[in-house]
């Protein structure tokens, strides 16, 4: 099977990189996609808590920081984190489009 996945550095987990309509896909292929898919999705809450782990602990610095730059360092850090949250949820909730595929 060609490779529909690549790894996204950001978000910490593979995405689909479709090069072609769906349906274009053959229903074999459509079938493993789907299987991987489910696989990666179910580590996305895993990341989500990691990341959110991460803000936690940004938030905690911050409150005690001093230092302007730096406060402001980590608050564009924690933005960074919290739109890598918004995005895996977004991918996360792909699964309700696309799990009805998979029993079709």
């Amino acid at each position: 099977m060609e490779e529909i996945f690549s790894f996204n550095d950001r978000l910490g987990i593979a995405v689909p990189v479709f090069d072609r309509e769906w349906g274009e896909y053959s229903k074999d292929t459509q079938q493993n996609i789907l299987i991987k898919w489910e696989k990666i999705r179910g580590t996305i809450p895993d990341r989500i808590k990691d990341l959110e782990r991460i803000i936690n602990e940004k938030q905690s610095l911050l409150s005690n920081e001093g230092n302007f730059e730096i406060s402001c360092r980590l608050n564009t850090e924690i933005a960074e984190h919290a739109s890598t949250i918004n995005e895996l949820w977004l991918w996360y909730r792909v699964n309700q489009t696309v799990s009805g595929k998979m029993h079709t």
